[in-house]
This record gives structure tokens, sequence and C-alpha cells, in this order.
């Protein structure tokens, strides 16, 4: 009995003891990053945390999410609040246009280092009523000044990358009017209220955009003070989770509201962008601005295993994608291979389809510029029978290199909407590398993008600079249909990753059968046809790497590899109606978006 009661005194001293708050270390101090909170030394707690990832119960164990389901609308962009904002419109009783408008307008504000109002845009469009597909291109084009003596009497080798120099003129706007005029049922007063709110009222910071502040902290301070006095505070940027506000571009978006886009290409704003242009030395006119108008254009297409595949047009570089999958699906029957039975995990499911990208992208550097002047031969480039000449390009044993050197950053931004009507809207615009030119337009609070970049001063290139000219242009929005009837809605920013990481999702969702989400949450690899690297996802390179390094390819490990995606699936019920507008659409849209973003798909 004595030694029960002493071994219960003892256990219960045990547990006081245990209980009792500890400074030690050995007690458990708080962590100094407590609930992930930024300190002086560490911005980013994130990015020391050391644990084992969680797996679903169901699907593929690593997908991150599952997909988001809704009847009567969904949007998909790369930051919360814009995919708020188009769903409000979207709940409010506008269509997939209207909210398309509205969370683009809402990314200018909350991603300014990927797209704004001084960036370029590219839709494209399924009409419900029409039941087609419809395409805007609203790229900028260069000051009629512009020549290649324009720059080499100024000293130039090359077009820079930031300043004035580099800047085209603004097309995103005149995109948001010709979509809302055409397919909308609102006006700039309904979308672009939610942007114009945030703007004056401001924001948090996220990850994505808290890390692009700090690693363009030194050209936001120095190359233009009208960008340093919006984006940075006593020679700081704005930090993770702080609030951001930016009440200039909350005054443009009023200006819009109240006196529409002839504000933006003939009135006050752009009178200010001239200004702003002619004072860093540049010769622009406000009739290069008045004269813009952005252009319907048919998307360009090919039909990849029974499914027809959209891009948008020259001299964006969708086509390059369209090659790709050409190549692939016609030499897999010539060179006897089967990506789907090859699988991921076997090094020649990337070998092919980087060595199919080297082909394409040589095809696309070779010729890619405006169609108004000397766009590429795209009835020969976009043949199969072309396709089929390229086949013996394709070894099984080793990487060969590119024929045409070259490579495109970028930054930019994708995002989908569709509705209760059955519309769906696949958008992309950037301002090209991150915060485009640098150049700020005063007390108008955005930027003007540095496409002009892309212009070559070479004068045998059909993408020379020219005057009122539109550069090639990386950003691209994809669309998949089937028997003439709406499919997905797809995109992924990024530079020179675009059409390859396009070409990846498709194979991976019809060859592989992955979901929407989940072909984000796979790994990609990234091609760089300047280096001839072959960049893969820090996983892909563990599973792959060293047998495509033996094969002769430049391999590189990456963290968060290969720009951000978003899609719309629909999923059609043929047992159902077709949709009214007073109810849901006959059938389920399916979204997924990407893990690389701070992004989100939502829907109701």
């Amino acid at each position: 009995m004595k030694q029960r009661t002493f071994l219960c005194l003892m256990v219960s001293l045990f547990l006081v003891i245990a209980l009792l708050p500890s400074d030690s270390p050995a007690g458990g101090k708080a962590h100094p990053n407590a609930f992930g909170r930024p300190t002086p030394d560490n911005w980013n707690p994130g990015e020391h945390i050391t644990a084992t990832r969680a797996t679903r119960p169901y699907g593929w164990m690593d997908q991150t999410r599952s997909e988001v389901l809704a009847r009567n609308g969904m949007v998909a962009t790369s930051e919360p609040l814009a995919t708020q904002a188009g769903l409000k419109i979207l709940q409010d009783g506008g269509n997939a246009v209207d909210a398309a408008v509205a969370a683009s307008a809402m990314l200018a504000l909350v991603e300014p280092h990927s797209c704004g109002l001084g960036a370029e845009l590219f839709a494209i469009v399924w009409s419900a009523k029409d039941q087609k597909l419809y395409q805007i291109s609203a790229n900028g084009w260069s000051p009629a000044s512009w020549s290649i003596d324009y720059f080499t009497k100024r000293g130039f080798k090359e077009i820079p990358k930031k300043g004035i120099f580099s800047a085209v003129v603004p097309g995103s706007v005149d995109g948001w009017d010709k979509l809302l005029k055409r397919f909308g049922t609102m006006t700039f007063k309904e979308v672009l209220e939610p942007a114009a709110h945030y703007a004056e009222e401001g924001f948090a910071v996220h990850e994505v955009l808290a890390g692009n502040f700090r690693a363009s902290k030194e050209d936001l301070l120095h190359v233009d003070p009208d960008t340093a006095a919006v984006y940075t505070k006593n020679g700081e940027v704005p930090a993770l989770y702080s609030i951001f506000r930016n009440p200039d571009m909350g005054r443009t978006f009023r200006v819009l509201q109240e006196k529409g886009r002839d504000a933006f290409y003939k009135g006050e704003i752009a009178e200010a962008i001239v200004k702003k242009a002619n004072s860093l030395g540049a010769e622009w006119t406000m009739e290069d601005l008045s004269t813009f108008e952005a252009e319907w254009v048919p998307p360009v297409t090919t039909n990849y295993h029974g499914y027809d595949i959209w891009e948008t047009p020259p001299p964006s570089q969708g086509w390059a994608a369209l090659e790709m999958l050409n190549i692939l699906e016609v030499c897999s029957e010539e060179n006897n291979f089967d990506l789907a039975e090859l699988g991921r995990e076997n090094p020649l499911f990337t070998h092919y389809m980087a060595e199919a990208k080297k082909i394409a992208y040589s095809d696309l550097l070779r010729y890619n510029a405006d169609p108004r002047f000397e766009g590429p031969p795209l009835d020969k480039l976009l043949s199969k029978d072309y396709a089929k000449k390229l086949c013996p390009m394709l070894s099984a044993e080793k990487a060969r290199p590119a024929s045409v050197k070259g490579n495109m950053g970028g930054g930019t931004i994708y995002m989908t909407t569709a509705d209760r009507w059955g519309n769906m809207v696949s958008l992309v615009y950037s301002v090209y590398f991150s915060w485009g030119s640098k150049v700020t337009i005063p007390g108008y609070g955005f930027q003007l993008s540095c496409r002009g970049a892309m212009f070559p001063l070479d004068p045998t290139h059909p993408n020379r600079p020219e005057p009122h000219k539109r550069p090639f242009i990386t950003i691209i929005a994809g669309f998949i249909s089937q028997g003439g009837k709406p499919l997905m809605a797809f995109g992924n920013m990024g530079g020179s990753t675009q059409p390859q990481a396009h070409v990846q999702h498709v194979i991976n969702m019809i060859d592989l059968g992955y979901n929407v989400q989940a072909t984000t949450d796979a790994a990609r690899f990234d091609h760089d046809q300047v280096a001839d690297r072959l960049d893969l996802d820090i996983y892909l390179d563990k599973a792959v790497g060293e047998k495509l390094r033996a094969m002769g390819h430049n391999v590189k490990a990456v963290r968060g590899l290969a720009g951000g995606y978003q899609g719309i699936l629909f999923e059609a019920d043929p047992s159902l109606p077709a949709p009214d507008g007073k109810g849901p659409v006959n059938g389920v849209y399916r979204a997924g978006s990407d893990l690389r973003k701070d992004g989100m798909a939502a829907g109701f």
C-alpha cells in the first residue's frame, strides 16, 4: 500500500513539474517567428520550415488542393482579391467578360510587377450566344519615331530592358474597353470599382509580391523618382503582410470610370504619358496614343489527339506551342514513341518535349513578328506535313543544340473566367520584365511596359523596330475545344516558359489524364534557349535529372520553376437543357490554380 502511495505521489510530482512554465530551451520557448510573423532578420519565415508534407486521402496524394467546382460562375487568378473582384461581378449579374475586366483591373493594383494600366493584353472569348471563339490583340505599338537609326544614333547596341526607351504605347485599357463593348453587360463604372476601392483603401502584401518588391528594390528606388514615390517609403519597399496603397492608381481608375477609355488615349492621361516620356528624352506624340486601336484577330489552332488547341496569334508566341504539339503528335508515330506509355518518370518523356521545344522555338525566333508588317508563314509552320519533316531531328539517344538561340524573360499574369450563360474568357496581360520599364506616370500611379526591348536592332529581322509596329510579344492565352464545343480556358505565365508550359499542360491532361488542378501541381521543365539549359523543378531533377544529363542535356535544378497557371474546364451534362442565364449552366465548371503563385480559383 505504501509503495503504491509513493508511486502515485511521484507521478503527480512529475506531472506538476512538466506543466510548469519554463524559459529554458528544453521547455520549448516560443519561436521568434511565431505564426510565421516576419522579423528584421527573417523577412519570410516560410523559407525555413522543415516539415514532412501531408498527403491527400483521395486522388493523387501530392495534389495541393481539390479542383474548385461550381455551376453559376467561376474565376481563377493569381491573387485572391482579383478572384474575389471577378466573382462579385458574376454574383451581381455580370458575365464572364465583365468579370474578366474587373479581375484584371484588380491585378493591375495587386500584381504591379507583372501587369497594369501600362501593359499589353490578349484574350480569347468563347461567346455562348454565337457558339464561336473570338480573340482580341491589345498589344501596344511603338512610337512613330522609332526605327533602327533612332536607337543607334543614341548609342544603343540593343534596346534596353528598362527606362523610357523600352516603353511602347499601352494596349490593356483599350482592350478592356473593346471587350466590354462587344461582349460585356457592364461599364467601367461598375467593373473598375473594386480596383479603385482597394487602391484608395490599401491591401495586404502577399508572399509573392513581397518577394518581388525585395528583388526589385534597387530598380524601384533608382530608375525613376516617380516609381520610387509610388512603391517605396524612406528607402524601403513594402514588407510581407504590410498594407500598401496606391491612391494615384485609384485616381486613374476614377478618371476612367467618369470619362472612359478616351481619357487614356486622347485626354488627360494620354497627355501625362506623353509629357513623362518626352521629359526623359523620348519622342512621343499624342497621335501615338490617339490612333492606337486593339484588333479583333482570329486565334490560331491545331488539332492534337482529337482536341482543337487554340492560341493567341502573332506577334504573340502562342503558335510555338502548336508547332510543338504537331511535332510530338506526328513524330511519335514516325519515331515510334508514346508519351503516355513512357510516363513522367521516364527521362525520355521530358527529353522528347524539350527537343520539340528547341525546334519550335528556333522557328519562333526566326520568324515571329507583327503580321501587319511581315508575319511568320503559319500555313507552312503549323502543318502536319512540316512537322513530319522535322522528325529526323528528334533523337531518342541524345540532346541536340537549338538551331537558333534566344530567350525571353517575363512578368505576366494569366487569368480565366466563366459564367452561367456558358461564356468563357482566357486572358493574359503583362508589362514584360518585372515592373516593366520602371517608368511611372506621375499622378496616375502606373508604369509603362518594357515590351519595346523585344525588338532586335537587326535590319534583316522581320521583328526590327519600325513606326507603330507591335513587337514580338511573349504573352499567350490558350483554349481547348472539341467538336465545336468549348472545353477549357487555360494559360501559364512566365516569358519564354509559356508555350512549353502550355504543351506540358495539354499532354498532362489529354495524354496522361490529369485533372485541372493536378496538371499544375506536377513538376515542370523550362528550357532556356540562350544557355541551352534544361531547368527542372527540384523534385523532377531528383527523378530524371541524372539520366537527362547522361543524354547530353545541360540540366539545372530550380525551385518554384515555370511560371503560374490557371484553368477552367466545362464538364457538360448532355441531359440538361442549354443555359438561359437565369440558372446554372448545363454542367459543371472545374477550376485549378497554381501553387507557385498567391492565387486561387473560386465559384458559386
